[in-house]
């Protein structure tokens, strides 16, 4: 009988969120709670299943891993986000890649934790929090963000609802990317700067960028320099955008306020990474995406993709070059 696994299921929902009964009668599903670990356990773990569900990048697929599992036909990822997946061999081994696609509604999920990250380094509320529970009162004074400068790398899916959410609080936003023209920033009701004035003169910066050869370790020592000391970085976008040791450096020499990051080079975040111990930082799992809306499509989606790769009629499929292989749209 097919094997189906379910990867990376860290909140026990997958089982719930779906119609799972549709391919049980056809197929096993199992569902993985733990990270499954380095490349060889991936293998390890993996080497009798069919079909495979990821949870976003959560878990790599390179040619490395995908050449030692021979009777893997099927991925079903979440999302369209692809990096994680040799795609080009995966073609060519003749395993097909299936996508899902964001249901319709809201689309500022990402947008909304990078704003509530911004919130808490603001008004210090890890530290007031603790300060209560220890029996302890008010023991910093808050950054109100009204007429503070926020600046936004990026005003694509998610730059541009923060950039948005900035402005209804009163904040002066200003943004810039590799390709943003004044127009685009005009379109948002945002200020176009370059790059130096941004950091240069932001109270906080928001990385809303996709990762990509451009942008990897665009934020290093060089940027972190131009920052104010009471400037405060946000990333929810990707961990690698960053440079991790400019920004532990920047960090710990009291060069910039502090930083929330939703996102890290390694995830999970190993246990003695140095940022777990960083000062003025609030960190989440990776988040961004983890919401109701999000995983309602995800899972619902990928029991559609199993069902018709089961009955010969694939869909939501993908080329080597991460294109829509079946004519569905994407959202």
């Amino acid at each position: 009988m097919t094997r189906i696994a379910v990867l990376d299921d860290y909140q026990h929902v997958a089982a719930n969120l779906a119609d799972w009964s549709r391919v049980t009668q056809r197929a096993t599903v199992d569902f993985f709670h733990d990270h499954l670990g380095n490349d060889d356990q991936v293998v390890a773990k993996l080497a009798d299943y069919d079909i495979v569900v990821a949870m976003r990048e959560r878990t790599r697929f390179p040619r490395t891993v995908l050449e030692r599992l021979p009777k893997l036909k099927l991925i079903t990822n979440t999302g369209h986000y692809m990096a994680h997946i040799d795609l080009e061999y995966a073609h060519e081994r003749g395993i097909e890649v299936c996508e899902t696609m964001r249901k319709p509604g809201p689309t500022g999920a990402v947008a909304e934790l990078s704003f509530a990250l911004m919130l808490a380094l603001a008004r210090n509320l890890i530290n007031e929090d603790r300060s209560v529970r220890e029996g302890r009162w008010q023991n910093g004074v808050g950054i109100q963000l009204g007429g503070k400068r926020m600046g936004v790398l990026g005003l694509g899916r998610s730059g541009a609802p923060v950039a948005q959410m900035g402005r209804a609080f009163e904040m002066d936003v200003v943004a810039w990317s590799q390709n943003l023209t004044p127009e685009r920033c005009a379109k948002v009701g945002v200020t176009y700067v370059d790059k130096e004035t941004l950091f240069r003169t932001s109270d906080f910066i928001h990385v809303q960028l996709v990762l990509s050869r451009r942008t990897r370790g665009l934020v290093g020592a060089a940027e972190f320099a131009l920052m104010k000391p009471t400037a405060f970085l946000i990333n929810t976008s990707r961990g690698p955008i960053v440079d991790e040791a400019a920004l532990l450096a920047a960090l710990h020499a009291g060069t910039i306020a502090g930083a929330g990051l939703d996102v890290f080079d390694q995830e999970p975040l190993p246990l003695d990474h140095p940022l777990r111990t960083a000062p003025r930082t609030i960190l989440t799992p990776h988040v961004g995406y983890v919401n109701d809306n999000s995983y309602d499509s995800f899972y619902v989606q990928a029991v559609e993709n199993i069902t018709a790769f089961l009955d010969g009629t694939p869909i939501r499929t993908l080329n080597p070059d991460n294109t829509s292989k079946d004519g569905v749209k994407r959202s």
